[in-house]
């Protein structure tokens, strides 16, 4: 089960090129339900993610390239390119009466510097280990609006926007 929140931002974190990060390329061959190829650095993953906006079921298996690039290939819309930095959230906020988690407990932040056709998008996203969480979560000053429930937010959505002219060579 994915738990997650999304989130626009109103700044960059400070030292953002300090933090680790993975270049990732998505294509979708279905979106009702969503069917993903995804290229995270050099590993490939096949994705099932089933309703849901906050909260769905997800499977990944592992593809070698041949495969990624040959679903790539079927994929409809638009591939999705962009950098993921993955920024530590040291102890996070949550609303009152939330249960205070462990002095060590930390999440982590999921930034997306989207490419073009896409930039200047940036998102936040944040997974948690339960629906209450997730809604007792309070964001860090430097997010901005909550779009977890607006589906123009989602890949999936925008993979699905007027196709983009994209290249399709296979590496």
């Amino acid at each position: 089960m994915e738990i997650e929140r999304k989130f626009t931002i109103k700044e960059l974190p400070e030292n953002l090129e300090s933090y680790p990060f993975h270049h990732i390329e998505q294509g979708y061959l279905n979106t009702s339900p969503v069917v993903r190829v995804r290229k995270e650095d050099d590993e490939y993953i096949l994705t099932y993610k089933g309703s849901g906006m906050m909260a769905r079921e997800e499977h990944n298996l592992a593809l070698n390239s041949e495969s990624y690039y040959h679903l790539r290939a079927k994929a409809d819309g638009n591939i999705i390119s962009k950098k993921r930095y993955l920024i530590p959230l040291k102890h996070p906020s949550f609303r009152e009466g939330f249960p205070l988690p462990p002095a060590d407990y930390e999440l982590t932040i999921e930034l997306d510097v989207f490419d073009p056709p896409f930039a200047p998008l940036i998102t936040a996203e944040v997974e948690f280990g339960s629906r209450e969480a997730a809604e007792a979560f309070v964001p860090p000053a430097w997010f901005d609006e909550d779009v977890t429930y607006r589906k123009e937010y989602h890949n999936s959505y925008m993979a699905a926007q007027p196709l983009i002219e994209r290249n399709t060579n296979t590496e």
